[in-house]
């Protein structure tokens, strides 16, 4: 026994005692291969998973490193049993290794012909495959290389991408570092993606993510698809390659609901990728249209389910996804890892943050009382309707007014779910608000004059949490959100992240209604700010008010 800061049980949890001097440590080492379920003030729990495993097999870890982290922090001795089912878990990704065959195309291997044979008896998975060459090695029909992954995955042994990959319609494109220089770890995340061949890469909102696609275009030099969230940040991304990158205006097209250019360098939207016409994705034949040699998925953790049928088919293209965070609230981390690679490259955020590339961030909840009439309304609503009445009541707008007057010489965001609340809390702060339904050149003109100083606050909704590049926002208040969404925490912190020119902290407030729905949901969005080594405090709205 040891006084480590973990505490390592047979059921595959983790407590960190978060109070312990080696719990930063700690957290930092174990980041990479397990995830956080709870985060109360003294204890964390975390989680061993099969996936969680495999993204670090994959990202470089070993059994051997994630043993030696576990031994190195525990408290306790180790229960046996689970350091070998970590070992075995991780031994499971690349038994299997999809390779090219000089004859018959794409041909599924193993080392271990007794796993080869159970994978081929699977009732989904024997109609992809063909004849066996010998016991180690049988033909995978054509077309079949991204659902085999996804169905070997479903079945627990993850196979490792061989097959290579088309180098596409060359297209000449640098990185034309005048003025700026790549930061390391950006670079080290697209020479990792690059070696791994498809794959994640996981920073903060704030990092730099757009550069790691540059410099993967550049390793790539050929026709590249970028698929974004939204206008605004399709016309970003064209910006910063055009300011970062050799390509010229001509040779970037945008592929949205404005405009539909197909260039040699093509961003596009997902919304108009997913627009189905008589039933039928027309635009889906974008990604035929061109012989592309790279793709990119800006924030990947948001992927359609239809985007993610279509890059089933398009395994022999290289894939990068970017994101701050590889949480999906619809369960299908699964679908990301096995059909636009696992994690290639990973960094905490506040290392990041210790480096300063991005602000420090102040996290702070303010807990808000119900009036009594308030309390009454929300115990006698309907189950389905108690969150966004808590939310939106008049106690919780009267707050966030109160809060973004006290930052009125501050670069304020007020972010919220719901539109009506958003349209009151703009006309109570004499402020625009930015909505879905604002038109794309109203919300760039906008976005401008705060980029500039000139709109000291915005009040805007889920259409800003995204791609959106607001360098000296430092102040955010978030009244109301998509339930317990750790991914939208994630998106929110981030847009004021951006490394202030005063060297100046930015504050995450986040109001939340005392004793209700809301409270709970904020327990489990808070989650990813412990994940990230965040300190969050707790703070009644009267200090905000008095």
């Amino acid at each position: 026994m040891t006084d480590g800061p973990l505490i390592v049980q047979s059921d595959k949890t983790l407590l960190l005692d978060v109070d312990h001097p080696l719990s930063d440590a700690c957290r930092r080492e174990i980041a990479p291969f397990a995830e956080l379920e709870k985060s109360p003030e003294h204890m964390h729990t975390y989680r061993l998973t099969s996936l969680g495993l495999w993204n670090a097999r994959a990202a470089g870890h070993d059994a051997e490193a994630v043993v030696n982290t576990l031994l190195k922090y525990s408290r306790f001795a180790v229960p046996h049993a689970l350091l070998i089912d970590v070992a075995d878990t991780m031994s499971r990704y690349g038994r299997l290794r999809l390779e090219s065959h000089p004859v018959h195309g794409l041909v599924l291997v193993s080392n271990d012909p007794a796993v080869l044979r159970e994978v081929t008896r699977g009732k989904k998975i024997a109609p992809m495959l063909g004849l066996p060459l010998d016991e180690e090695t049988i033909i995978v029909h054509p077309g079949q290389r991204g659902f085999l992954k996804q169905a070997l995955l479903k079945l627990g042994w993850p196979a490792e991408d061989f097959a290579g990959y088309v180098d596409g319609e060359a297209h000449d494109i640098s990185l034309n570092q005048d003025g700026w220089k790549i930061r390391r770890y950006q670079e080290l995340a697209a020479e990792g993606f690059w070696h791994g061949g498809s794959g994640v890469v996981v920073l903060p909102c704030g990092a730099g993510k757009t550069i790691v696609g540059a410099a993967a275009m550049a390793h790539a030099k050929a026709t590249t698809l970028i698929l974004v969230t939204n206008t605004v940040a399709a016309r970003q991304w064209r910006d910063e390659l055009l300011k970062r990158t050799s390509l010229q205006e001509d040779e970037i097209g945008e592929y949205s609901g404005a405009k539909k250019e197909i260039r040699p360098v093509t961003i596009a939207t997902y919304q108009v990728m997913t627009t189905r016409k008589q039933g039928v994705y027309a635009h889906l034949d974008l990604f035929d249209a061109i012989d592309w040699g790279l793709i990119i998925y800006d924030e990947v953790h948001l992927l359609p389910a239809p985007i993610f049928r279509f890059t089933a088919d398009i395994q022999s293209r290289r894939r990068l996804g970017l994101t701050a965070t590889l949480v999906r609230e619809d369960g299908m981390e699964g679908e990301v890892f096995s059909l636009i690679g696992p994690k290639r490259y990973d960094v905490p955020w506040k290392e990041i943050e210790s480096q300063g590339y991005i602000a420090p961030a102040d996290c702070v909840e303010v807990r808000i009382n119900l009036t009594d009439d308030e309390r009454m309304s929300y115990a006698t609503a309907e189950q389905e309707d108690r969150y966004r009445f808590c939310s939106t009541t008049r106690t919780k707008h009267d707050v966030a007014v109160a809060l973004a007057k006290k930052h009125a010489d501050e670069q304020v965001l007020v972010i919220g779910q719901y539109l009506d609340q958003l349209d009151a809390l703009g006309e109570s702060l004499n402020v625009p608000v930015i909505k879905g339904d604002t038109p794309v050149k109203e919300r760039e003109r906008l976005f401008n004059l705060y980029r500039e100083g000139e709109i000291k606050c915005l009040v805007v909704s889920k259409v800003a949490n995204f791609s959106i590049d607001l360098p000296d926002a430092t102040i955010a208040i978030q009244v109301s959100g998509t339930f317990g969404s750790r991914q939208e925490e994630a998106q929110r912190l981030g847009r004021i992240l951006r490394p202030k020119s005063d060297g100046r902290s930015a504050r995450f407030y986040s109001l939340v209604a005392r004793d209700t729905v809301d409270q709970d949901f904020a327990q489990n969005r808070q989650r990813f700010l412990a994940e990230q080594g965040y300190a969050y405090r707790i703070i009644d709205a009267e200090e905000v008010l008095s």
